[in-house]
Parts: structure tokens; C-alpha cells; sequence
């Protein structure tokens, strides 16, 4: 076992700050998506928004922030435990929020996958954070960093396939311009 906190995460730095650049070029992807898609973000789609862009972004930010936290130096076993532990429960509150929002709102029109990937599969990463934090205190560094790199996959897993089927959505519903004056009819 390492005998200190800063040798058990030494070989896994590399991995957090790779993990961690790509979850920040994600965030800032899906506020690129979201300035693509501005059209649509009205009243009337204000509680999709909610459920489905916002959680997306919440998760890439979680993922960035682990990753932060984990390549800070200085923590003591208690100190990573505990915030890790503090932000996997914030995490998986959220995810039963949005699953109730989801639950609520969209029963009807929502297939399986689509509740699965928004806010159970997340909450299983938060899980796995949790489980991590745990092994963090019982200072179980080689437990705790699988468990780490298994929460970070699920949550970026989960995170790229809600932000294409996002943008397979502003694609389909984004509201057509009429054509240019340049261009013929296309009337038969």
C-alpha cells in the first residue's frame, strides 16, 4: 500500500488530466450546442431543457471537477474521501430529481433508453463515486482509483450519448428558414 495519498494517485495523473480536458471540451461543446439549438429553448420546450441539456452538462461538469479535485495537490485521505463522497451524494440527489422531472413530464413520450441514459445510468456513476469515497477513507487507493476511472467512463459514456441524441433533436426540430431568393421553388 502507498504510504501516502500523493504516491497512490501518482499513477493515475496522467489519466485525470486527460479525462479532465476532455470533459472541459465537452462542457464547452454543449454550450455550443445549446447556441445552436437557442431557437428552440422557449416556453415551450423550457422543461425538455431542464431534463435533458442541463443534466447533460451537470455530468461533464462532475466528471471535470473529479478530475480537478483528484490532481490537486495537498488532499489528506479524509479531505478526498469526503469531498468525493459530498459530491457523488449531490450527484445522485440530482439524478433522482431529474428522474422525477422525467417521470412526470414526459412518461408518455420517453422510451426506456432515454430514462435510462438521462438519469439512471448517471446515478449508477454517482454510485461508483460513492463506493470510491468509501475506499478513499478506508484508504484503499488501488479500489478507489478503479472505481474512480469506472464513474468517470459511466458518467462520459452516458454524457456523449445524451448529447448526440440531443442534437439528432435540434436537428429534427429546428425550425426551417424559407428558402433564399436565389433558389427555385421546389413546388411541383
Amino acid at each position: 500500500m502507498p504510504s501516502s495519498l500523493t504516491e497512490a494517485l501518482h499513477d493515475w495523473r496522467d489519466f485525470y488530466m486527460l479525462v479532465g480536458a476532455a470533459a472541459a471540451a465537452l462542457v464547452g461543446l454543449m454550450f455550443v450546442a445549446a447556441s445552436i439549438g437557442a431557437s428552440l429553448f422557449n416556453d415551450k420546450y423550457l422543461g425538455p431543457m431542464r431534463a435533458f441539456i442541463t443534466p447533460t452538462v451537470v455530468h461533464f461538469a462532475s466528471v471535470l471537477f473529479a478530475c480537478i479535485l483528484l490532481t490537486m495537490p495537498g488532499h489528506s485521505w479524509l479531505s478526498l474521501g469526503g469531498l468525493l463522497g459530498l459530491g457523488a451524494l449531490a450527484g445522485l440527489i440530482y439524478c433522482g430529481r431529474v428522474l422525477s422531472l422525467i417521470l412526470k413530464k414526459f412518461r408518455a413520450s420517453l422510451d426506456w433508453q432515454d430514462r435510462a441514459f438521462y438519469a439512471v445510468i448517471p446515478g449508477f456513476g454517482y454510485l461508483l463515486f460513492l463506493a470510491a469515497a468509501t475506499m478513499e477513507l478506508w484508504r484503499q487507493p488501488a479500489s478507489a482509483n478503479a472505481l474512480i476511472a469506472a464513474a468517470i467512463m459511466v458518467l462520459l459514456a452516458a454524457g456523449l450519448r445524451n448529447a448526440w441524441d440531443m442534437m439528432v433533436w435540434i436537428s429534427v426540430h429546428a425550425p426551417v428558414g424559407p428558402s433564399s431568393p436565389s433558389e427555385p421553388d421546389a413546388q411541383p
